[in-house]
């Protein structure tokens, strides 16, 4: 049995399995289960969270994510998971409907699974998103113009938002950089949150499709609460505590085949 009131690097390790399993961790929770203080946690959440292993939030700790490649990067790198993700979001779109598509290596990866049969509006920021829809015969693609974000792979600036603002659209298929259940989705880029929550409020329905790595997880800036998801798409193993948590909010769950 392991000593984790005597041994920090004990209390440590368990506490980095229980964000694994759980996405998060509670400080009075841990000190009553360890037989410690909340002040003993919230040092061990200090040390980890310097490590760069969590994020210290009121009354505990999540789980971050790093900050990813560069888009076109990541679609290089799109896996099995992806295209599983690509596929069940594609079939939630809807013939006539006007769809915003945000930046994300996963939502290139939807724009590859739609199929040639279908009529939709698309308006996207991103050029080689906008590059892959204009593939599809019968629909009609808007680009959004500004400067380009090198990171993003998309223009999210003062000149892009105004565009938007000029339009509303039936879906938009959100990126994420990370979702946890009680800090919502959250990005790394400044920008990209003002802009997604702008794409947020131009929306009817807002599809999020997530690769596991980034569920239970939180990166710098929030975008907006999990109430504010229509549809959440999912793949894989994900994490139980993190899917209990969001199976008791108003989120439709999709998980892809």
């Amino acid at each position: 049995m392991l000593d984790c009131a005597s041994f920090p690097d004990q209390r440590q390790t368990l506490i980095k399995t229980r964000l694994l399993q759980d996405g998060r961790v509670v400080c009075a929770h841990l000190a009553a289960e360890l037989g410690v203080s909340e002040h003993t946690i919230r040092r061990d959440l200090q040390e980890l969270a310097s490590q760069g292993v969590c994020k210290k939030v009121y009354g505990g700790a999540v789980n971050v994510v790093a900050d990813p490649p560069g888009l076109a990067e990541r679609i290089q790198l799109t896996g099995a998971e992806k295209q599983k993700l690509g596929r069940a979001s594609a079939q939630l779109l809807r013939d006539g409907d006007c769809v915003f598509v945000d930046s994300g290596s996963t939502n290139m990866a939807i724009a590859k699974a739609i199929s040639q049969q279908q009529a939709i509006t698309f308006v996207t920021h991103v050029p080689e998103i906008a590059v892959e829809l204009l593939k599809l015969a019968h629909c009609e693609v808007i680009l959004l113009g500004g400067k380009l974000n090198r990171k993003i792979g998309a223009s999210v600036g003062p000149t892009t938002i105004r565009q938007l603002e000029t339009m509303y659209f039936d879906q938009c298929l959100l990126g994420a950089c990370a979702l946890d259940p009680e800090e919502g989705v959250t990005v790394f880029d400044f920008d990209d949150a003002e802009f997604k929550r702008t794409i947020v409020k131009q929306s009817s329905e807002v599809i999020v499709a997530l690769t596991q790595d980034k569920l239970g997880a939180v990166a710098k800036h929030r975008v907006m609460p999990v109430s504010e998801i229509s549809t959440l798409v999912l793949a894989g193993a994900s994490v139980p505590g993190v899917l209990a948590k969001l199976a008791q909010s108003s989120v439709n769950i999709v998980q892809a085949d």
